[in-house]
């Protein structure tokens, strides 16, 4: 892994989830894989794991060629699926990284919070982050993704990067 290779604005999301050797994480809208190579590579083989989902065929081929080695030695699964069809056994993840889902602050989305918060174990961290290139969507951002969290019983947090046009909102359970 060239970590200089991944963007900024993923690396500085994924270092706020902050990623643990033994954590179970599902990451929502894998795309081109750079977000689950950098969750993979603070995974301990036969400890942690990632499990990546995207709606999209091209998103989930892309991710698995980028990260054939971590597929190989079990960190990480990929499928082609939604999240609201989404069969994951109770309590098993510490951890959920979405970046630029926009499910989370477009639209209603009880059903798929619910089951974020029916699977997270307790004290387990929901990361949706998004490109704040357009400042005047950043409020709106914030408040409805947020309000999201919170009605699936979360504890919602946001925090803007100084650095990076990048905007987090952090839930925990």
């Amino acid at each position: 892994m060239v970590v200089d290779q991944i963007p900024a604005r993923i690396r500085w999301a994924v270092d706020l989830v902050d990623i643990k050797p033994d954590d179970k994480v599902l990451e929502i809208g894998c795309g081109p894989g750079a977000a689950a190579e950098l969750i993979c590579s603070r995974l301990e083989p036969g400890q942690g794991r990632l499990f990546a989902i995207d709606r999209s065929e091209s998103g989930v081929d892309r991710t698995k060629r980028r990260n054939a080695a971590a597929i190989e030695d079990k960190r990480l699964t990929v499928r082609q699926i939604d999240l609201a069809t989404l069969r994951v056994p109770v309590k098993r993840l510490s951890k959920v990284f979405a970046f630029n889902v926009n499910l989370f602050w477009v639209r209603e989305c009880v059903d798929e919070v619910a089951l974020l918060h029916d699977r997270l174990r307790p004290g387990g961290v929901v990361g949706l982050f998004y490109d704040a290139a357009r400042d005047d969507q950043v409020p709106e951002m914030i408040a409805r993704a947020g309000a999201s969290l919170e009605k699936g019983g979360f504890r919602v947090s946001a925090l803007k990067s100084q650095q990076l046009p990048v905007v987090g909102i952090i839930g925990r359970r």
